[in-house]
């Protein structure tokens, strides 16, 4: 989650709750490769307390009221959903976010729940981001419990992601409100249907996997041996995941970076449960312990870009990606195949392009050789 300040008054106890416990890491000086993550995995292990799932209260429920809330985009204490904050600065004041909810249970005035209904903003519920159905489901413990993988999403999101991969689309089947979408894998190594969460949240969702086949590490095989279709493991004990998941991984680790959010919520989940993520304490621990086999160039200078929301309101249409600014053009084609607009180089300021010539209908926007359908209201 990148380019997040953190607003208000520091208290000197909230500096301290802030530090990596003195020792926490003693052990891992000089290590790299499986030596490295073994060792983390002892560390992260050790002190680790299963808090539960929580039914109506307890468990991660309680969790979210410390470790998910929206102190950092709009700051009003609502939950921070990955799968629907839209982190652009509010033009003319206005709130990006098309939906927010509430912590708490719908008696209490919040908006979680177990089941809700077949559209966007209807409730908030439990994501597993690595999917419980490649561990052993709900009632493998601890790791259908663990607040560092475990987060608060969109019911409808969360549902019609399903136990989808995290990848990468150049060809979306389906958007969502504030860009993440799902689509036909277009990074290399995977043909399958994935999920892209939006870039700001990319790196965030990369510890987090990565933390995963630390903590449980010693369980891989046994996730690997479930035989779960498209599962991610790839049956070793030292990658843990298929080669091409760990570039995924480390590449979007790298172009985004640890935030103030990822600190805050790495210290909320330690007061909970009792552990950390080495890998938003000591980002530098990705590299040394894998290796992605892209090429720095692959890695460096690939565009990629995902346009939000759709349908478009108000006529203004954002995006986000990386080298955006590297785009020469943008075309805006009609459904029956009519260029409507050129944008030329359209990223060198700002984020967004306004549509004011174009009227409410299906278009196509076309980007080089990659393309996305958008409605405009």
């Amino acid at each position: 989650m990148k380019k997040l300040l953190l607003f208000g008054l520091i208290t000197i106890s909230s500096l301290m709750l802030a530090q990596i416990p003195t020792g926490y890491y003693d052990g891992t000086s000089g290590l790299t490769g499986a030596a490295l993550k073994t060792k983390l995995s002892q560390i992260i292990t050790n002190g680790h307390s299963d808090m539960g799932y929580g039914s109506g209260t307890g468990g991660l429920w309680t969790a979210y009221f410390t470790t998910d809330v929206d102190n950092y985009y709009e700051k009003d204490g609502t939950v921070l959903d990955m799968y629907s904050e839209n982190p652009n600065p509010s033009i003319n004041g206005a709130v990006n976010d098309s939906y927010e909810y509430k912590l708490g249970q719908v008696s209490a005035g919040g908006n979680q729940c177990g089941n809700g209904k077949n559209y966007e903003n209807s409730c908030y519920n439990r994501e597993h981001s690595l999917p419980k159905s490649f561990f052993g489901g709900i009632n493998a413990t601890p790791m259908a419990n663990d607040a560092h993988f475990v987060i608060p999403t969109d019911y409808y999101v969360n549902n019609k992601r399903g136990n989808m991969l995290y990848g990468e689309t150049n060809s979306p089947i389906q958007t969502f409100t504030n860009g993440s979408k799902i689509g036909i894998s277009s990074f290399p190594g995977y043909s399958g249907t994935v999920f892209e969460p939006i870039d700001e949240f990319k790196g965030d969702l990369a510890r987090m996997w990565l933390y995963f086949v630390t903590r449980y590490e010693a369980k891989l095989v046994d996730f690997y041996n479930l035989n779960i279709s498209g599962s991610p493991f790839d049956g070793s004990t030292y990658n843990g995941y298929q080669q091409w998941i760990i570039n995924m991984l480390l590449k979007w680790s790298k172009n985004d970076p640890v935030s103030q959010r990822e600190i805050d919520r790495n210290n909320a989940v330690y007061n909970f449960q009792g552990n950390r993520n080495p890998f938003i304490d000591h980002p530098e621990f990705i590299e040394e312990i894998w290796t992605s086999t892209l090429s720095t160039t692959n890695i460096n200078n690939l565009v990629t870009w995902s346009l939000y929301p759709n349908p478009v309101k108000n006529k203004v249409l954002f995006f986000t990606g990386k080298e955006l600014q590297k785009i020469k053009k943008i075309e805006i084609y009609n459904i029956s195949g009519k260029l409507i607009s050129t944008y030329e180089t359209p990223f060198f300021k700002e984020n967004f392009i306004q549509l004011n010539n174009i009227d409410k209908g299906v278009y196509i926007l076309k980007i080089e050789n990659t393309s996305q359908k958008f409605i405009v209201e």
